[in-house]
């Protein structure tokens, strides 16, 4: 895990302030009393809003109009509960499928370099896994999985019902439907197809047998449920980061890292980081194994050059 975690102010991220700050004092009884989070307020939450507007712009509008279909053909509305709890069920595993891949894509495709940055350039995953390839310092945080597990417990349980998308007793009856139809995979081009399957199916049971008014009650009371019911508060009496954002360092830039409780590079540190810097490029184990000189160098091409076919090279 990171050394601190950080987000725009809001209670809906208090879950995440508290949970990742629990995590480091577990693993840094020093940093007990501490708020291992960072509220990023007047424009400062940077890069998650870069992230988030290009999800915008390249992955939004075209599952917005997947989603369209079914509204403008009429087989969807979201104020008739059965077809509310219906696209839930289909709908909503699937999208985070499809958020799942663009994650991996991203993460995983090299971004164009920029001679105006000093950050290392490559492949995020490949940054994150093997950071002295890269020439930078490693300040990832292992994490021990049974404290992972108490920590959820504790802001997160499995039980609750934030992680149910639809009530237990409609699952497990759409789950048995979607069994006797074949389990047909859930696609962009199919995806309308099993809602509509699976919505006539269940109205059909439901004039058979005639689900009882109080058990539709429920699930619409569920569906209906105040979504800030369960906000979870703020740990309390912890300090802020050291050198918190109102502390200016040389040439007017704040520190918003949280290396050494927020104080930044200690001296050793920084000699260690230097010497990276001094060393030749570092070469990328795996690459060029086959071919050419095995001592050959790596190099990322800046957003200025341009493939051997004139395309420019692509960017996330």
């Amino acid at each position: 895990m990171p050394l601190v975690s950080q987000s725009d102010p809001g209670t809906e991220n208090f879950g995440l302030a508290n949970g990742h700050t629990l995590l480091r004092h577990l693993h840094d009884p020093s940093l007990v009393g501490t708020l291992q989070h960072r509220w990023m307020r007047e424009k400062k939450n940077v890069m998650p809003e870069i992230g988030w507007s290009q999800l915008r712009h390249r992955f939004t509008p075209g599952f917005e109009d997947i989603l369209d279909v079914g509204i403008a053909n009429g087989w969807y509305d979201p104020n008739i509960l059965v077809e509310a709890l219906v696209f839930r069920w289909v709908f909503i595993p699937w999208l985070q499928q499809e958020l799942d891949a663009y994650r991996h894509r991203v993460n995983n495709t090299a971004k164009r370099a920029d001679r105006n940055k000093v950050l290392p350039h490559g492949v995020p995953t490949e940054m994150w896994e093997h950071p002295g390839d890269f020439g930078v310092l490693d300040f990832k945080i292992k994490v021990d999985p049974e404290l992972i597990e108490a920590v959820r417990k504790q802001f997160a349980p499995r039980e609750s019902e934030v992680f149910q998308l639809v009530p237990p007793d409609f699952h497990a009856i759409i789950a048995q439907i979607y069994v006797e139809i074949g389990e047909p995979p859930v696609t962009r081009g199919s995806c309308w197809d099993v809602y509509r399957q699976l919505l006539s199916a269940f109205r059909a049971l439901d004039e058979a047998h005639h689900i009882p008014h109080d058990i539709d009650a429920e699930w619409g009371y569920m569906m209906a449920g105040d979504e800030h019911a369960g906000d979870i508060e703020l740990t309390p009496n912890l300090q802020p980061l050291r050198n918190g954002d109102n502390v200016v360092g040389p040439d007017g830039f704040y520190y918003m890292g949280g290396v050494n409780n927020g104080e930044g590079l200690d001296a050793q540190q920084a000699a260690e980081l230097d010497q990276m810097v001094d060393m030749d490029e570092p070469r990328i184990p795996g690459d060029n194994e086959d071919e050419g000189d095995p001592d050959e160098q790596v190099f990322v091409g800046f957003s200025d050059e341009e493939r051997a076919d004139g395309s420019d090279i692509d960017e996330w």
